[in-house]
């Protein structure tokens, strides 16, 4: 996995960072020092990867539309890989102890 400045075409987007597998990670310019952005980005590489990219896309996608209707104005922070991303971002060993599929614990918190 490669850590890369966003480019113009991701920088139309208001987004800190994103994990596109299989191609890298990418973090705006400004936040290239912040390792938790660049954990958070990691952990989401780390479900990519469990999930063989594909599923991980189609569960995100699915899971999204399902929590439109449920949570409303919240879908994005309700998702599950989300959750776990941002409840362990500051962790910094974490990937080193994370158990896999460990994103499954968040689906009904």
């Amino acid at each position: 996995m490669k850590i890369r400045k966003i480019g113009w075409f991701l920088s139309l987007f208001p987004i800190a960072g994103i994990a596109l597998a299989p191609f890298g990670i990418y973090i705006q310019k400004e936040y290239l020092t912040w390792r938790w952005i660049i954990n958070h980005e990691k952990i989401h590489w780390k479900q990519q990867m469990e999930m063989l990219i594909i599923f991980f896309y189609l569960w995100y996608l699915f899971e999204w539309f399902i929590r439109i209707f449920t949570n409303f104005g919240h879908a994005y922070e309700s998702i599950s890989f989300e959750r776990e991303a941002n409840a362990n971002e500051h962790d910094l060993e974490y990937l080193n102890n994370r158990k896999h599929y460990n994103w499954l614990k968040f689906i009904n918190k």
